[in-house]
């Protein structure tokens, strides 16, 4: 059990024997540290719920705790809040529990669920851009929290592969060689033998024709008409279509799973819309028979509006009237497989915030028709943009989108630049300084973002993010390399580890503060599914260590008992940090 959770039951217990509920109870970080370390705000609401006192209320549970080696002193502030002070034995207690823990005192969950983490969700056909950056770094770092605090986890890319981007390539294929006998009708495999293994196009091809056939259907009705029936050929098995969307979809993997393991990005499942194009016809067929769906115009759409909605919300539309499947008939259908496949509890969708309408649509669709049974969560993870400095979606000088390896190049490159500025890392081998200048350019990329609530738009300031000072990645990863130094440096020296004892100075007593807080700092980032919670915490951290170092000097102190406690104390900040930086995707380089 936390510190803070300990508290709590204390509080609990003291409002309960009051006759008020004991949730009034809830112990929280003080908002004054100068005149406390914690507080329990309940005095107020639960003496008007009772016809009580405020402060009255707090003396006579105040009155009722005694908890000596837990709290040094009690007082009460204002109208009826009580400051805790705690004593310094439990302090010390505390962090000594987390250096001695696997999981540094938090506990896993006490009911794990099943969480499927969809985010990355790139088309076939394009190279990756920094529009795919914020997806890949958010649902990353929530699917390792989740993982962490004892869920179990599923990371599911979710590709878009089955729609009518796929047709439009094919028309345009088609148009450009025409010979190639994925377009013959004709074409047995039986007797003409298989169709050629070696792929007419590589990523880069598609990427150069997706824009050039999307304007096409724009264009010209007949283009876009040649489209739809490719798509929907396709979608019912056309062999020749499907082995070129074999192929188109074997080097779009191929160039984004490179570009995804470049961002240190992994993913448990390289699942797409294809996976359930066999669910698909039998969904429709299911839904229009119970009269969960219907047909309109010669389409089938599921109404999804509620008499008390404050806003107009369109069906969701599972067919087009020429019987073709849309992207919102896999999600459904992709649901449906993971209640009945994976099991899942919650489902996460990290996705643009400008997608929220059509999350809507499909959650309630969902619901409505039992797919998801209303024990299952559904959550639309929205996030904002990534903006250049004139507050448009970032691009290149040029006006086009950055690609991601373009994008990592970037930060790699200013990363080089600032480790000369500063004459980190100088006279190490040419192997480890490039890769220290990758970690610190990843760091600068992701804190860059993450420090952000997800639901804020960003400008990307390269200058900011990969400056060893400030709120900046680089800055944390300094902070642990450093404390790896001190490690190293007193293991030189022979000195060891020892017991954690109750704090002397204020910044040593100010850090431990801020270490106990561990747990509580990861279930409000699970809670609220925000990162940024996460990353502020370990620039507090780092900040607080800051303080500790220069206050107190470990390698110097002639108290052989104190120096033994501040470098355990060293020890688990390191780990701290440690894992902080790996919940948010960042490498720690062994030296600078």
């Amino acid at each position: 059990m936390s510190l803070q959770s300990r508290l709590t039951a204390v509080f609990a217990r003291a409002f309960a024997a009051q006759g008020v509920d004991a949730s009034f109870g809830e112990v929280v970080v003080s908002q004054r540290p100068e005149l406390a370390d914690y507080q329990c705000n309940g005095a107020l609401a639960a003496a008007k719920g009772a016809g009580r006192n405020p402060r009255e209320l707090a003396e006579a549970v105040i009155g009722t705790v005694d908890e000596p080696t837990l709290i040094e002193s009690l007082e009460i502030a204002g109208p009826g809040f009580i400051n805790i002070v705690i004593t310094p034995d439990l302090l010390s207690e505390t962090v000594g529990e987390m250096a001695g823990s696997q999981r540094l005192g938090v506990e896993a969950v006490e009911h794990a669920e099943t969480v499927i983490v969809d985010y990355g969700g790139p088309n076939l056909s394009k190279a990756l851009h920094v529009g795919h950056l914020r997806a890949a770094v958010i649902g990353e770092s929530l699917k390792r929290l989740f993982r962490f605090v004892g869920h179990t986890t599923i990371g599911d890319i979710h590709m878009g592969d089955w729609g009518m981007p796929i047709g439009q390539l094919i028309v345009e294929l088609e148009d450009r060689q025409p010979g190639l006998p994925y377009f013959d009708p004709e074409y047995d495999e039986s007797v003409d033998g298989p169709y050629p293994s070696d792929s007419p196009v590589d990523l880069d091809d598609l990427s150069e024709m997706y824009p050039v056939i999307t304007q096409r259907c724009v264009d010209d009705p007949a283009v876009a008409d040649r489209a739809r029936l490719a798509t929907l050929e396709l979608q019912n098995g056309r062999a020749g279509y499907v082995a070129l969307w074999r192929h188109f979809r074997n080097v779009s993997v191929a160039g984004q799973r490179s570009d995804f393991e470049a961002l240190d990005v992994e993913f448990d499942v390289w699942y797409g819309e294809s996976t359930v194009h066999d669910r698909l016809a039998p969904m429709v067929s299911r839904l229009l028979a119970s009269g969960e769906a219907r047909e309109s115009e010669g389409a089938v759409i599921v109404d999804v509006a509620e008499p008390d909605d404050a806003k107009e919300l369109p069906p969701l539309l599972l067919t087009r009237s020429d019987g073709s499947y849309l992207y919102s008939t896999t999600d459904l259908a992709t649901i449906e497989m993971r209640v009945e496949e994976l099991e899942a509890d919650v489902m996460l969708y990290v996705v643009d915030a400008r997608q929220g309408l059509h999350f809507e649509q499909v959650f309630r669709a969902a619901r409505k028709t039992g797919i998801a049974p209303p024990e299952v969560g559904l959550e639309h993870i929205g996030f904002g943009t990534v903006n250049g400095p004139d507050g448009t979606p970032f691009k290149t000088r040029e006006g086009g989108v950055l690609r991601l390896g373009d994008l990592i190049d970037l930060v790699t490159e200013g990363a080089r630049s600032k480790l000369d500025e500063a004459n980190i890392a100088e006279g190490y081998p040419p192997e480890e300084r490039e890769e220290i200048a990758r970690q610190v350019g990843l760091a600068a990329l992701k804190f860059g973002d993450l420090c952000n609530h997800r639901t804020s738009n960003y400008t990307f300031d390269l200058d900011r993010f990969v400056a060893f000072e400030g709120k900046t990645g680089p800055y944390l990863q300094y902070s642990a390399v450093r404390i790896k130094s001190i490690l190293r440096r007193a293991a030189e020296a022979g000195i060891s580890s020892g017991v954690i004892i109750p704090p002397s100075v204020e910044a040593e007593r100010g850090l431990m503060l801020r270490l106990v807080r561990l747990p509580e700092v990861l279930a409000r980032a699970v809670n609220l599914r925000a990162p940024n919670v996460i990353a502020e915490y370990a620039y507090e951290v780092a900040t607080d260590f800051s303080r500790f170092y220069e206050k107190c000097h470990i390698l110097n102190e002639t108290d052989t008992q104190r120096q033994a406690s501040w470098l355990a104390l060293v020890e688990v900040t390191l780990k701290v940090l440690d894992l902080l930086l790996d919940l948010l995707g960042i490498e720690i380089p062994d030296r600078m």
